[in-house]
């Protein structure tokens, strides 16, 4: 096998399962139901957003910290965001009383036992966009899908490939800790430029060869780019002295099997 067919199937597993489509949606439905009930008139709108409607979403087994962001929009805009995040963490531990429930600013972490869900407070600002919580008691500004359309376009330009360059690139950074975060990381991928580059194996390599961290960085981080950096250079090597099967043991090394 080579390293591009080898890359070509781990980003195809890096796909959800039909199976795992099916149960998330399923929650979605239940939890839009439950949302519906509980906060009546209280609430404007409701919504999925983030990497789940991009479709660079992970399976739970290649990164255990996927997730389902979830935005709630409240009707009532006279609270600070503390007020917004209790009552979501109330209604949780309602309608979840068995399921893991924590607040992690901006959100209220509901820890299911296929998918955790981040919901995300907010209120509709006056023209366009939202406010979501910046802590316990200021609110920062956002536009949760905006992202969405910016990212469809740079793959449809770039051969379908930016997709499952993100998946396979977010499978490593979680397989190595989390050096970056994951929607900086698709953000960064979406704006650099693949001028002829023309297979998934040349993407993916462009994001290593370009990934870099600031000197305040922790050196554990660096560690594990500097290394990720040394296996691409060592596979091209072995690709230059006509060694696919041992080129494909050493990627192996920066997207496990």
């Amino acid at each position: 096998m080579s390293v591009i067919t080898y890359l070509q199937n781990r980003a195809s597993a890096a796909v959800l399962s039909g199976d795992e489509e099916k149960s998330i949606n399923t929650s979605i439905s239940t939890i839009k139901t439950r949302l519906t009930s509980h906060f009546g008139t209280g609430l404007s709108e409701q919504f999925r957003f983030g990497s789940s409607t991009r479709g660079t979403i992970l399976p739970r087994s290649m990164d255990e910290h996927s997730d389902i962001d979830y935005m709630v929009v409240f009707s009532d805009s006279s609270y600070m965001p503390q007020t917004y995040l209790d009552r979501l963490k109330k209604f949780a531990e309602t309608y979840y009383s068995s399921s893991d429930i924590k607040q992690s600013s901006p959100s209220v972490v509901l820890q299911l036992n296929h998918i955790k869900f981040d919901l995300v407070p907010a209120l509709k600002q006056q023209y366009s966009g939202y406010k979501i919580p910046n802590g316990p008691s200021a609110w920062q500004d956002t536009n949760p899908n905006d992202f969405n359309a910016t990212l469809t376009a740079k793959n449809t330009a770039e051969l379908s490939m930016i997709k499952p360059t993100i998946r396979l690139v977010k499978y490593w950074n979680a397989c190595n800790g989390y050096i970056f975060d994951s929607y900086g990381l698709e953000k960064y991928i979406v704006g650099l430029s693949y001028y002829g580059v023309n297979n998934l194996r040349e993407y993916v390599f462009t994001v290593f060869d370009n990934l870099s961290l600031s000197y305040d960085q922790p050196q554990w981080r660096k560690d594990k780019l500097v290394r990720a950096k040394e296996i691409v250079a060592k596979v091209r090597q072995l690709e230059r002295d006509n060694m696919p099967a041992t080129a494909e043991a050493e990627i192996k090394k920066l997207i496990p099997a």
